[in-house]
């Protein structure tokens, strides 16, 4: 417990660490210790109440809302999950989504009275002789789940806990550079909780489609640019496509199979705000399968022709040295 909570104080006491998290939840940060996702400072200190209630005598803690003493929880309702299909284009440029969610909210008119067995505290005290002395332990309360309170009148509309299920629609804003399997947290957007409890989160994971033609790696984009022989010697002008449009790039006569033109920010823009990656063209010299007469006859004089023997120069970068540079 004391671990969780001097975890959750270094996120809380962390501007940026605390918007990322109330943003992404625990899987903003790998290897955290919120491995339970949705955990708030009352479910934290909550805990402080079975391991210090009876060695302080119920008051200890008093200055974390006095959860210590058995005070009052408020209830969290369950949290939601639903699953949005982004394009490579929403996800270089972020996106607004609106969603219909169906959620659990009070009904109307539903009323709540104090829980008699807790008397509104939440929790149960039990107090146990032992050889060390007498022992005072604390548990939630099992008649109001900890809420404090218990149902008074309920519509003909709600259920055992006075909630019944309505369709809302719900605005995501999804940031550029999130990641396929990324899941990103809307407070208060899943289900509600009886009494004076508060609702759950909306759980969104992200689910990316597959770009006809870019291929995504982290925040660089992949192209495979394919171009005659003819084009290769003579040099041209090509349109690719990138995540903004189309973009026309210019090949030198004489490009070589294999090169990578990176065409610097065409790439998605980083999740943590630190710029965009790159468009990596990889030309590839398109070799025909069939010539006829006329083609194969040039293409055997040129055989005798030393122009056009291969003579790689020290700026031809060898495959492990073009693969280096990718990744630097």
């Amino acid at each position: 417990m004391f671990k969780k909570a001097a975890e959750a104080y270094e996120v809380l006491s962390d501007p940026n660490k605390k918007s990322r998290y109330d943003q992404f939840g625990h899987g903003a940060f790998e290897g955290g210790g919120f491995g339970g996702g949705g955990m708030n400072m009352d479910d934290i200190f909550s805990q402080f109440g079975d391991i210090f209630g009876g060695a302080f005598g119920g008051g200890g803690f008093s200055g974390f809302g006095g959860f210590g003493g058995g005070g009052q929880r408020r209830v969290k309702g369950s949290n939601l999950r639903i699953r949005v299909n982004l394009t490579l284009e929403e996800v270089a440029n972020g996106v607004e989504k609106k969603v219909k969610v169906r959620r659990k909210v009070q009904a109307d008119g539903v009323t709540y009275k104090t829980c008699s067995t807790c008397n509104g505290r939440g929790q149960v005290t039990k107090i146990t002789n032992t050889i060390l002395g007498r022992m005072q332990t604390a548990a939630t309360c099992s008649t109001c789940g900890g809420s404090g309170q218990i149902l008074d009148k309920r519509p003909n509309d709600a259920d055992a806990q006075g909630l019944k299920v309505e369709e809302e629609t719900v605005s995501i804003k999804i940031p550029a550079g999130v990641e396929d399997g990324m899941q990103l947290k809307v407070p208060n957007k899943g289900n509600g909780a009886p009494g004076n409890g508060v609702p759950g989160d909306l759980l969104v994971a992200i689910e990316t489609k597959d770009h006809e033609t870019l291929k995504r790696e982290g925040d660089n984009l992949h192209y495979d640019l394919y171009v005659s022989i003819s084009e290769a010697v003579l040099g041209t002008s090509k349109e690719i496509d990138a995540v903004g449009g189309k973009v026309r790039i210019k090949l030198e006569p004489g490009i070589q199979s294999g090169k990578i033109l990176r065409l610097r920010g065409k790439g998605i823009s980083s999740l943590n705000g630190y710029g965009s990656g790159d468009l990596l063209v990889h030309v590839n010299v398109w070799t025909p399968k069939e010539l006829n007469k006329e083609q194969k006859d040039f293409f055997e004089r040129m055989n005798g022709d030393g122009n056009f023997e291969p003579k790689p120069e020290k700026s031809d970068k060898s495959f492990f040295e073009k693969v280096k540079d990718m990744f630097s």
